[in-house]
């Protein structure tokens, strides 16, 4: 309580800004809150030079209640209906996922980008988008710099996706269920799954793709916790090595670097499938995947204002150029794999 007592001045600001961004994001689904949060956060900042007493409770947002907001986004994962979906769609997810991971990473070694920017691409474009990067940024300490030009290419391809992806599908000749598992693998974020499998359905009478593409994107997401657990491992073995001395080493907080934040995330989502099983409805879960989601506007929100929108537009050039080498990548390998397993 004396935490937030003491950032209640920039929690509040991040707050107000977070409702009419929330609002928006419902009007405009394809874009989303948490696009819109970051945007108005950007542009208040160029105005609000002097943030004053605001600036910790704007860090604190842009930390602690983004991870607040992951842990929140368990309740909204039932693992049992994850389980039987995810037999089917799991060689395909592993293969995007990885897929996305190596080419982020051999970018990075030969466009020289900066190791946490194609650490959060190659992240939020194989698990889930906004929601990985959300996990994952705190793990490898990620400026909020570094977040938002993240979030903004993949929003980018999202909405390409999204125009896309129906068309293409119907002239691949897709089934409604090898479109479900393209839209669950190959689009980024679960607004964007939504708005890709709801256009299909439009377009094919009766395919009721949405749940099936839902589920396995939903699938996807479990992948943050071994991909955050790695990293954290790796952040710890870096921080080791920066230390040297057996001195320094033994100030090493282990505690202060393991994401715990992902511990709680898996337990939220084993309640969840635990009461499901029981015969509790998951709608009572519902409210705080609500509250997950206007976290993660809220958060946004803190990293908008922490941004230099300026800077931000000058170098986003190459993190384009590996966002768009990771989705294009991700598509390929999610229809070829299709292809081989004669899901089509």
């Amino acid at each position: 309580m004396t935490r937030l007592r003491q950032n209640s001045y920039g929690i509040l600001l991040c707050l107000a800004i977070a409702i009419p961004a929330c609002v928006l994001g419902k009007f405009f689904p394809l874009i989303g809150g948490p696009v819109f949060a970051i945007l108005m956060g950007m542009i208040i900042s160029l105005f609000y030079k002097n943030k004053g007493k605001a600036q910790s409770g704007i860090t604190y947002t842009s930390k602690k209640i983004l991870e607040y907001a992951v842990i929140l986004l368990g309740f909204g994962l039932n693992l049992s209906q994850v389980a039987q979906v995810g037999l089917k769609s799991l060689p395909i997810i592993i293969s995007t996922i990885a897929t996305s991971l190596i080419v982020s990473f051999l970018l990075h070694k030969l466009m020289k980008m900066p190791t946490n920017i194609s650490t959060l691409i190659g992240v939020g474009s194989s698990i889930c988008g906004g929601s990985a990067i959300a996990a994952t940024a705190p793990v490898i300490e990620a400026e909020d710099e570094e977040i938002s030009q993240s979030i903004a290419v993949i929003f980018l391809f999202n909405i390409l996706a999204a125009l896309i992806f129906p068309s293409l599908g119907s002239m691949l000749g897709l089934s409604n269920e090898g479109f479900g598992l393209f839209a669950g693998t190959a689009v980024n974020d679960t607004s964007s799954v939504t708005a890709t499998a709801t256009a299909w359905d439009g377009m094919h009478i009766g395919a009721n793709t949405l749940d099936f593409a839902t589920i396995v994107k939903l699938t996807r997401t479990l992948a943050i916790i071994p991909i955050t657990l790695v990293l954290a491992f790796m952040q710890m073995a870096k921080k080791k090595k920066q230390a040297g001395t057996q001195e320094a080493e033994s100030t090493f907080n282990f505690k202060k670097i393991f994401p715990f934040f992902i511990v709680f995330f898996l337990l939220a989502s084993v309640i969840t499938t635990v009461c499901v099983s029981f015969g509790i409805d998951a709608t009572v879960f519902s409210p705080m995947k609500d509250l997950s989601k206007f976290f993660i506007i809220m958060a946004m929100t803190a990293i908008g204002l922490n941004t230099d929108i300026v800077k931000m537009i000058k170098s986003g050039g190459k993190a384009i150029i590996m966002g768009l080498c990771c989705w294009v990548s991700i598509s390929v390998v999610s229809l070829a794999m299709q292809h081989i397993l004669n899901i089509w």
